[in-house]
């Protein structure tokens, strides 16, 4: 691919990786909410007054900051991916854990939303780093 081709792809991709991921996310966590083994987990802990599930109100606000931690997280990934770079996505995913750990600690429902959050937003990443990886070589 020319230099000139290159540019305005990898600019793309970078854009549609980390502003695309968040609806995607969004979606995922919302289906996650919904499927029949949350409503048990999401019951009991709601009984013990542990937590109020990932979709609730408390999980949220445990997790504040995580949309803007989700599109730094998917530019990084996608274009470490791009540019033959996986080693990163280990330095960013364990940034990530060990910064949100006492929050995760203290939390079942945020830390049941960080779990499904990341991992819907490196997959979505990731598929677009190596896309652009394949259309760049």
């Amino acid at each position: 691919m020319t230099l000139g081709l290159a540019v305005p792809v990898v600019i793309l991709l970078l854009a549609v990786s980390t502003l695309g991921g968040w609806p995607v996310t969004r979606a995922v966590l919302h289906q996650a909410s919904r499927s029949a083994d949350a409503g048990e987990a999401h019951a009991a802990a709601q009984e013990a007054d542990e937590s109020d599930g990932p979709e609730g109100e408390r999980a949220q606000t445990v997790l504040r900051g995580g949309t803007w931690i989700g599109f730094l997280e998917r530019l990084a990934v996608t274009g470490s991916l791009m540019i033959g770079q996986p080693e990163v996505v280990a330095v960013v995913v364990a940034v990530k854990g060990l910064g949100r750990y006492p929050e995760l600690r203290q939390n079942p429902g945020a830390s049941e939303r960080f779990v499904i959050g990341t991992l819907a937003s490196l997959v979505w990443a990731a598929a677009l780093g190596y896309l652009g990886r394949w259309l760049l070589v």
